[in-house]
């Protein structure tokens, strides 16, 4: 019975957890679409609080899971890609 509960209690943790992240991604574009520097400064501290929160939530998360319902780490990704990345476009959009 307390690991059934446990399941609903991480589930809607989950939920919290996506809907932080909604949030955090909407305030980052908004910011990125304003050309008020206060009002972008103001945005951006509001997704880095988020942000925060949502560190903090799926640290929780992972701490009720069980061991063996965690799946393998997956491996860090290099970021050898950017350069692969930056040739397909023009000098001019990926110097901005």
């Amino acid at each position: 019975m307390q690991n059934k509960k446990n399941q609903s209690s991480v589930g809607m943790m989950i939920q919290r957890c996506h809907k932080w992240r909604q949030k955090r991604k909407q305030y980052m574009d908004q910011a990125r679409q304003t050309a008020d520097e206060i009002e972008r400064e103001r945005l951006m501290q509001a997704a880095e609080h988020y942000g925060r929160i949502v560190s903090a939530e799926q640290g929780k998360i992972d701490s009720s899971r069980d061991p063996k319902e965690k799946a393998p780490a997956e491996p860090a990704e290099t970021n050898d890609t950017t350069e692969e990345d930056d040739a397909a476009f023009p000098d001019f959009i990926t110097n901005l």
